[in-house]
């Protein structure tokens, strides 16, 4: 078990957290900007842009939950003036911090860390979405975005979990993270899958599984069940071959964004399982530092 000298490295992290995106970017995701289509007034080269910018606040050492999101949002926002990972850096930045915190397995050192989330985290939480302006944010009855928060980051993500499948994540320990999308990884890469194949089952996964929260927000849980719906018939159905394959899941992709559908929390889910992913594996097999 890695003991409290083996931290793994802000340059190590940053790696593990920029490689996590671009993946994510290479992946056949319908609806999503990726690298077969753009979409939705974003290029692929905004969000490699923007994860570049937010890679050095998420992964700067010893900093507080919260002051890496907001340090990373405003970071971001300064490179690109568009969200493009807000979803991605709140998921981010508490898997980052467990990576160089505690010992353990990662989900155990994550569960620490998530516990220890302060109000000061909440502000700086709050004070990133406001920047970032997500679209269909609304208001909240308690603990809105548009307020100072008077309770910890944890418990303002449980009274948003039943609206927004992140915050779920938070009040879960990244249950769906870990069941859904690192077990997904890992199957495929045992059966020999390549990469981009896998990241975009895991896409398909989330999409499927769960009505985007993302959608719902813009558009109404009517329409984000109807892309999960119409995402789950086609998962069931894809052709065998990889043209057939990536014809049909083109046309789905097509079809979200002439409709303006962006699922954005099913690949804000899919960077962190590809994070979660690696930052487990190099726990599990550290290497030592020489200083």
């Amino acid at each position: 078990m890695p003991s409290d000298a083996e931290k793994l490295a802000p340059d190590a992290l940053q790696g593990a957290f920029l490689r996590a995106c671009r993946a994510e970017l290479e992946a056949l995701k319908p609806g999503n900007v990726h690298v077969h289509a753009s979409g939705h007034g974003m290029t692929v080269q905004d969000f490699l842009i923007a994860a570049a910018a937010a890679a050095a606040p998420l992964c700067t050492p010893g900093l507080a939950v919260g002051a890496r999101i907001h340090a990373a949002i405003e970071a971001s926002w300064a490179a690109v003036p568009l969200n493009t990972n807000l979803g991605i850096v709140l998921l981010a930045a508490p898997l980052i911090a467990a990576a160089e915190s505690g010992t353990g397995a990662l989900r155990s050192r994550l569960d620490g860390v998530l516990r220890q989330l302060t109000i000061a985290d909440a502000a700086d939480a709050f004070a990133a979405i406001r920047r970032a302006s997500p679209g269909g944010l609304g208001r909240a009855d308690r603990q809105d975005v548009g307020t100072e928060p008077t309770v910890t980051l944890l418990e303002a993500m449980r009274l948003a979990r039943e609206r927004d499948r992140i915050a779920r994540q938070y009040a879960e320990n990244y249950a769906d993270v870990f069941a859904v999308g690192v077990t997904r990884i890992r199957e495929g890469r045992r059966a020999g899958i390549s990469p981009e194949w896998i990241t975009t089952l895991v896409f398909l996964e989330f999409l499927s599984r769960f009505a985007d929260s993302h959608l719902a927000r813009k558009f109404g849980s009517e329409t984000a069940e109807g892309v999960r719906a119409q995402a789950e018939r086609l998962f069931r159905t894809l052709p065998a071959g990889e043209g057939a394959r990536d014809a049909a899941l083109l046309a789905f992709d097509r079809e979200l964004k002439e409709r303006g559908l962006n699922p954005g929390t099913s690949a804000d889910l899919t960077v962190a399982s590809l994070l979660a992913s690696e930052l487990g594996d190099m726990l599990a097999n550290p290497v030592r530092e020489i200083r």
